[in-house]
């Protein structure tokens, strides 16, 4: 029996009254998020990066060689504000990671890119990053993985609708 199904049981002595089956899937699923942040800002710290350092420089890598983005297209992309993106983009800039330089289209605006030291510790990361979520998911079957995949996503917009 788990944490989870232990405090679901006194739920059930102490407040007959309710359906705490919500507590079953968000409790688990909290627990889960914990555990898993831990395990994965193992691997980004292991490369010399927190989670943030890692979510910008994995944004920059998958729009491909040469590509160049706005602090605020980072922002977006990676749902930090545009104050805490420039911070992370200051400390990568002085690692040497990434470079700010000028904008064709405007010149009020800076596009930032990685540097060649950014792109090679960017593919060493990330590849690490990969073999760790196949670790990590490896308890589940590739059909299982499919489908709480499928259901996550089903969950999320679900929310998004409950915003609306």
């Amino acid at each position: 029996m788990d944490h989870v199904a232990r405090v679901l049981e006194q739920w059930a002595v102490e407040r007959p009254d309710l359906d705490t089956s919500p507590v079953g899937v968000i409790g688990r699923l909290h627990r889960l998020a914990v555990r898993l942040t831990e395990e994965l800002t193992a691997v980004y710290a292991a490369h010399g990066l927190s989670e943030g350092d890692f979510d910008v420089l994995a944004t920059l890598r998958r729009h491909g060689r040469g590509a160049a983005l706005t602090c605020g297209a980072l922002a977006d992309s990676t749902m930090v504000t545009t104050g805490g993106m420039s911070k992370r983009i200051d400390r990568l800039e002085g690692a040497g990671l990434v470079r700010r330089r000028p904008s064709t289209n405007d010149g009020r605006s800076r596009l930032i890119e990685l540097t060649d030291a950014g792109w090679q510790l960017v593919d060493r990361a990330f590849a690490d990053h990969i073999a760790n979520e196949h670790r990590l998911v490896s308890p589940l079957t590739t059909e299982q993985r499919g489908a709480l995949a499928e259901l996550l996503r089903t969950w999320s917009d679900g929310l998004d609708d409950l915003e609306g």
